[in-house]
């Protein structure tokens, strides 16, 4: 079997595999706690490997992030598309939106990526940027059912997304305030809703 080593694609001896699983779960775990900041110094010392281990298998950190994040960035297209079979066409839109800010809020690595860090820009982009049409699609379900309000369009979405995942930054004592805020921005996409939805507790 052959293990990309993030520069080159070659067999790796069984200790460097380990070594390689060994920086990705360190790094999965550095980079949700402390965002994309987080140095290789960091991911080896939580390894519990040299730094210099974590340079052989990956040479900087855009490819680190690269070989971390695309993984997740795929399970987000994936949720896209199971949004879209969902019947009810507004419950697959907002299905999806859970889904994703669950994500972000959960992971600060992530949300790094999705908000446009500079790490890994290029493989980033080219990442997100499948996930993009799947919005659309459910967007445009949703408004062609009568349920979304017409005006919306995908960068709306990217930004509310944004305002909403910044509250895991702030909101440590009530890791789940963003569903709140959801809820009341949710009220305002709808096109009718007989009453305003019930807020859930912080």
């Amino acid at each position: 079997m052959t293990t990309s080593t993030g520069a080159t694609d070659r067999p790796l001896r069984a200790d460097a595999a380990r070594n390689r699983e060994k920086i990705l779960l360190a790094a999965a775990k550095v980079f949700a706690e402390r965002g994309l900041d987080a140095t290789l110094d960091e991911i080896a010392a939580a390894a519990d490997v040299g730094v210099g281990t974590v340079y052989r298998r990956f040479p900087d950190k855009n490819s680190l992030v690269a070989a971390l994040f695309e993984k997740k960035i795929d399970d987000l297209a994936t949720l896209a598309q199971r949004a879209g079979f969902i019947a009810n066409s507004w419950d697959g839109f907002v299905w999806f939106l859970e889904q994703v800010l669950a994500r972000q809020c959960e992971n600060k690595g992530l949300r790094d990526v999705l908000t446009g860090s500079p790490y890994a820009h290029e493989a980033m982009e080219a990442a997100t940027s499948r996930i993009v049409p799947l919005v659309m699609a459910l967007m445009q379900r949703a408004q062609r059912d009568g349920y979304l309000r017409p005006d919306l369009v995908e960068a709306d979405v990217t930004v509310l997304e944004k305002m909403i995942s910044s509250l895991a930054s702030t909101a440590h004592d009530t890791p789940d305030l963003w569903r709140r805020y959801l809820a009341i921005i949710l009220d305002g996409l709808v096109v009718r809703r007989e009453e305003p939805s019930a807020l859930p507790n912080t």
